[in-house]
């Protein structure tokens, strides 16, 4: 995720019941249990609720999920399932679950983050308990027909020169062995591996000053790794994060570094370029160009709007000479916190650097979503697009923007977003 700088109290900014998107697609409210094409067997159902009573005293009926919104219903052009990626929390949760989830969804492919530091805690030690879990997900998903693919990065702390925040190891022949040793393990299984994550913030590179260079470097050795063992696995570039921030210490503003990365040779390096192309509150049409903008705060910069990010980096791309590659959407997504409470039962609010999600509504958040597939798929340079995110409900709690994005609210209710998803088509 991306650091959000400090947004301006957002206006009041409801939508109709019918939403009209700036290119007049219209997306039509979809009620709870309405028809859109009809439930599949798939379908996760919210739990029923006990009406019985006994005669000699009542029997209150037990809580039941929240209730489910209206939804807006997707109406353009079929969207292709082995585009359409999703990235889920996976530690100590149920893989059957989460299977059910992905057959519901009708997902081609699904991300999960493996955070070296974890899985290798200690040099050649292994966390058992987080290999285990990576298995059952790993042969779920192909089982189902569903592609994985796997985003490395966070450097254990015995390989840094520093142990604050994250970053990268001093030495990147680590990098290179656990690369090796992840795809050894899952040969033939997982079909892409995403080099890192947003390498472009201090967080994320810390120990070492922010580098394109050094960081295709690192991500040399850890393709050379890959493809050691598995060489018909896909390998994707991290993509740096979208913020608005350029100055050299926090942050390198991500058109700058993605230029700096083609210049270090990364296209000799990858199958495909990761993208960030998060939307802060702006609509997924909008750009920063637009003479009128909807949205009280973030939208005075180009890295704040989908598809400005989606065409700069293509543009990027085609006058390197790397046009051949696509773009990855590795994240993507809107946060709301509409639907969100808190432990005591009162709505939740988003978290302080985040305030700009109180301008987007749940349903709005799922027409972003929709309309943001079908724009990446009249765009054939676009490749797999990854949703974040599914369950993060599951392990934070509404002091975490991580949440706002989430498909599944705490209890478990599906968002319109995801029951958007889940009827696109029909």
């Amino acid at each position: 995720m991306s650091p959000a700088p400090t947004a301006e109290a957002p206006p009041d900014n409801s939508i109709s019941t019918a939403t009209l998107n700036p290119t007049g697609q219209i997306f039509v409210p979809v009620a709870p249990g309405g028809e859109a094409g009809g439930a599949t067997a798939a379908s996760i159902a919210a739990a029923p609720t006990d009406t019985a009573t006994l005669a000699s005293s009542p029997t209150p009926a037990p809580p039941t999920a929240t209730p489910e919104p209206a939804f807006p219903a997707y109406t353009g052009p079929p969207l292709d399932r082995d585009k359409i990626g999703l990235q889920i929390y996976l530690h100590r949760q149920d893989v059957r679950d989460l299977l059910r989830h992905f057959e519901a969804l009708d997902i081609g492919w699904v991300k999960v983050q493996v955070s070296w530091k974890l899985h290798e805690p200690r040099p050649g030690e292994y966390d058992a308990q987080l290999f285990e879990e990576l298995d059952r997900l790993v042969a779920g998903a192909t089982g189902q027909n569903v592609k994985v693919l796997l985003s490395v990065s966070k450097a254990p702390e015995w390989s840094r020169p520093v142990t604050e925040m994250d970053g990268p190891p001093a030495d990147y022949g680590h990098f290179e062995a656990f690369m090796r040793l992840l795809a050894t393990r899952y040969a033939g299984q997982v079909a892409a591996y995403e080099l890192w994550n947003e390498p472009n913030l201090q967080r994320e590179w810390n120990g070492s000053p922010l580098s394109a260079a050094d960081f295709v470097a690192l991500m040399r050795r850890g393709a050379a790794g890959v493809r050691a063992a598995d060489p018909a696995a896909l390998l994707i570039s991290g993509a740096p994060a979208v913020t608005g921030i350029n100055d050299g210490v926090s942050a390198i503003d991500d058109r700058v570094y993605l230029g700096a990365m083609l210049a270090a040779g990364v296209a000799e390096v990858v199958d495909g370029v990761g993208v960030h192309p998060y939307g802060w509150a702006n609509p997924s049409d909008s750009r920063v160009a637009d003479p009128t903008q909807v949205t009280g705060s973030h939208n005075n910069h180009p890295s704040f709007f989908f598809l400005d990010t989606l065409e700069d980096y293509r543009a990027m791309l085609v006058s390197a000479g790397a046009d051949a590659l696509p773009l990855w959407p590795t994240e993507f997504g809107w946060g709301s916190f509409e639907g969100l409470y808190t432990p005591e039962g009162a709505p939740a609010a988003p978290p302080a650097g985040a305030e700009f999600m109180a301008e987007t509504s749940e349903y709005e958040q799922a027409v972003y979503i929709l309309r943001a597939y079908e724009l990446a798929h009249e765009r054939a340079w676009v490749g797999p697009m990854f949703l974040w995110n599914l369950n993060f409900t599951a392990a934070l709690g509404p002091e975490f923007q991580e949440v706002g994005y989430s498909l599944l609210r705490f209890d478990g209710s599906r968002r319109p977003a995801y029951r958007g998803l889940e009827f696109r088509g029909e």
